[in-house]
């Protein structure tokens, strides 16, 4: 028996995952020519241009998958993560909401939903998403350490620190944890030294992290 015959879709995919942006927009373009009645083409074509950053022209792309079929869910997450990297945040909450009602998988919409409400500074609304995502992937550490910067952010100290906790037991050197962690026993304990520690751990794994630094520095001069 012969080996299957990758389709153009196929072939463009392997393309894209290997950098070599021109070949795989002649494959999709070759896909699309083949079936012009079919979404996936035209989905496939707007990652490209998304990864090229031509927002303008896979926009377009998108609209037309979605003309084609308006219940792709996977038109509906490309066309949400290109509005939110040019920051139209109200428009891809939307889209990821539809992507959502539309079957997708996994927990990156509602992360993604999470972070359009933490961008519009409405972490109230941001909270579920976050833990959504946390339920449906609990090994996802930007979700679970957005999860516990938002419950922070609402004063719900108690349940904001085991989520940085499990972030870092999953990854121990996740600065972000580490200063998120040493602000809320600074903030919500009298654990000075606990909050000294984890901010501290916070500047020496990222050396940049310059609001660890302020904030440990600002912590170590009242207690002279």
């Amino acid at each position: 028996m012969g080996e299957t015959k990758m389709n153009h879709n196929e072939i463009g995919i392997k393309e894209l995952q290997q950098g070599n942006m021109e070949e795989a927009l002649k494959a999709f373009t070759a896909a699309i020519e083949e079936e012009p009645d079919h979404p996936l083409g035209y989905i496939n074509f707007g990652h490209v241009l998304t990864a090229m950053d031509d927002a303008e022209k896979a926009e377009r792309f998108f609209q037309k998958a979605l003309v084609l079929d308006d219940s792709s869910a996977t038109a509906y997450y490309g066309l949400a993560n290109l509005y939110y990297n040019t920051e139209r945040f109200e428009e891809a909450l939307k889209l990821y909401e539809k992507a959502i009602q539309n079957g997708i998988e996994g927990a990156d919409a509602h992360y993604m939903l999470g972070k359009c409400f933490e961008k519009l500074e409405q972490p109230k609304l941001a909270l579920p998403y976050f833990q959504r995502a946390v339920e449906l992937d609990e090994t996802d550490v930007q979700a679970r350490l957005s999860f516990g910067i938002t419950l922070a952010s609402l004063e719900l100290f108690e349940l904001a620190e085991p989520q940085f906790r499990q972030v870092l037991e999953l990854d121990p050197q996740q600065a972000d944890a580490h200063y998120n962690l040493g602000v809320l026993y600074a903030v919500s304990t009298t654990d000075t030294e606990r909050a000294l520690h984890h901010l501290e751990r916070a500047f020496t794994i990222n050396e940049e992290h310059e609001q660890a630094r302020e904030v440990y520095h600002m912590i170590n001069e009242r207690l002279q």
